[in-house]
């Protein structure tokens, strides 16, 4: 079992384990009373004569509590697990706060948040690492051009194809580096770019955003951009994998289509292989376009276990397996998705399907997609294992 991590197992570990103890406690009082009203090993009972002696509890009853003790930390634990998987969307500080202290692994900052989450000191992202007992990661969509959010706080820089047109790769890693020391000062950790869609069909959706039209060439400055971002200490993230750029619209509007597999071998797939060869720590998105030849039906690729078996095992050309976080394109605000399935659900589909980290802008209903994804272990349709590696922690 590939081993999934986000970051050190240990702190993991530790948090999980205070919240799963605390939920546990929590429980036994509901339902058993105080710690003095419990039975214990030997209850006393007062004789005839006024004097106590000793009676031991029902051995069966014992086990019987034990029993459900166990089943309760398990639980609990479970819920933990599947809570740090989530990439959610937050409003302000408050908004924040209250999902991440649900257990979410990560916020993510979409443009109309109140920027003052990135500068308010005591209700910035640093007060946010300081009010709550476990890591989480801060995400951003910052691409330059046109998808750069809150570039009034965090600066403002070229497009990709501007960069791909005027510089050089080495020129654009340092672009990447500035972006990314920008990112890092207010506290983001993750940085949803760069695109690796090769702009081969003209798409108003990927346009500039992407590199280059040439499946080489966007490898190689996505590459530059990735790097430059991860030298700055925040985690870069290629998008949109398979391929966007020869879809056949925009997912945010409906359900789009790809060329078929083979095809999509010689253009944006192609990108992927060289990319990642060349790129440390990268995180991958996966889209929600559907791909012909991959799987059967019109299932979104964030959604389908073919897809993430794909970029696991890198069998597209010049790819490697690949054994970093797969995270999904937003679940919440992107019609390819909304017109199919409630968000909750589409969390759940995502993580069955193979993706560590479900994100949605929205932030909506994060308890239910939790127990949706809960549910899914209770009723082993998804592995305790799989859950336990994409959260980054080890196997039992």
């Amino acid at each position: 079992m590939r081993l999934l991590r986000s970051g050190s197992a240990r702190p993991r570990a530790a948090w999980v384990a205070c919240l799963a103890a605390s939920a546990a406690l929590l429980a036994g009082c509901a339902e058993g009373g105080d710690a003095a009203s419990r039975p214990t090993d030997e209850a006393v009972t007062e004789t005839s004569t006024g004097t106590a002696e000793a009676t031991s509890e029902a051995p069966g009853a014992e086990h019987d509590a034990e029993r459900r003790e166990a089943d309760q930390e398990l639980r609990e634990e479970r819920r933990a697990l599947a809570a740090s998987l989530m990439i959610v969307g937050v409003t302000d500080y408050d908004d924040a706060l209250a999902k991440l202290r649900q257990g979410v692994g990560g916020i993510f900052i979409p443009s109309w948040a109140d920027p003052a989450i990135l500068t308010e000191p005591g209700r910035d992202i640093a007060a946010l690492r300081a009010a709550v007992p476990q890591d989480f990661s801060v995400s951003i969509d910052f691409e330059g051009g046109r998808v750069q959010r809150h570039s009034q706080v965090l600066g403002d820089f070229p497009s990709p194809r501007e960069m791909a047109e005027t510089m050089s790769p080495q020129e654009t890693e340092e672009v990447a580096f500035r972006i990314g020391t920008s990112l890092h000062e207010h506290g983001i950790t993750v940085d949803f770019a760069p695109v690796l869609d090769v702009d081969s069909a003209g798409l108003e959706v990927i346009g500039t955003r992407s590199f280059a039209a040439e499946p080489r060439r966007a490898a190689d400055y996505a590459a530059a951009f990735a790097r430059g971002l991860h030298a700055a200490g925040v985690k870069p993230v290629f998008k949109h994998f398979p391929g966007h750029g020869a879809a056949s619209g925009d997912t945010h509007k409906a359900a789009a289509v790809t060329p078929p597999l083979e095809e999509l071998g010689r253009l944006d797939l192609s990108a992927y292989g060289p990319a990642l060869g060349q790129s440390q720590g990268a995180g991958v998105m996966v889209g929600h376009m559907v791909i012909p030849g991959l799987s059967g039906g019109d299932t979104p690729s964030s959604i389908d276990p073919e897809v993430y078996g794909l970029l696991r095992s890198g069998a597209y050309p010049e790819g490697t397996p690949f054994g970093g976080t797969i995270y999904t394109d937003d679940l919440s605000g992107m019609k390819a998705i909304t017109d199919r399935m409630s968000t909750p659900d589409a969390v759940a589909a995502a993580v069955l399907a193979g993706a560590d980290r479900p994100l949605w802008s929205s932030g909506e209903a994060v308890g239910e997609a939790i127990d949706k994804v809960v549910a899914a272990v209770e009723d082993g349709r998804l592995p305790e294992e799989r859950l336990r590696a994409s959260s980054g922690l080890p196997e039992r």
